[in-house]
């Protein structure tokens, strides 16, 4: 991984996302069918709330039997680690290690908001380690 390297130069921007009212198994649904382990949840405007992980959604499944009209709002994430397109990478990395998570989500700033448009995760870092070798 080129230590001057940014998250913008490593990711195109794009993500995978639901609402705070979708349910649990529509979620999972999204993440078997896309091929991902988590989604952004984004509010009517398209603004961070928070993330619904595979795992989190295994820890419902595990102790409700009806996990599967669960809403994601009640099990999402929401202090998570965030990043601007200009972070660089090694940065975004130091944050995953330091939060122990397995992704970033990167936004854009707009009017105190914060919009997702992609998500950084261990296995891109790792990709970028091995190319820069």
């Amino acid at each position: 991984m080129k230590k001057g390297r940014t998250v913008l130069q490593a990711k195109r921007y794009g993500i995978h996302s639901c609402s705070a009212n979708t349910s649990l198994l529509v979620a999972v649904r999204t993440m078997v069918d896309e091929e991902v382990s988590s989604l952004v949840v984004e509010d009517d405007e398209g603004c961070l709330l928070g993330l619904i992980t595979r795992v989190d959604i295994l820890r419902v499944h595990i102790g409700m039997d009806n996990w599967a009209s669960q809403m994601v709002k009640d099990h999402m994430q929401r202090d998570i680690p965030v990043v601007t397109p200009q972070t660089l990478l090694a940065d975004a990395a130091l944050l995953m290690i330091n939060s122990r998570s397995r992704q970033v989500v990167v936004v854009l700033e707009d009017g105190g908001k914060r919009r997702p448009v992609a998500m950084l995760t261990d296995g891109d870092l790792a990709y970028h380690m091995v190319k820069s070798n």
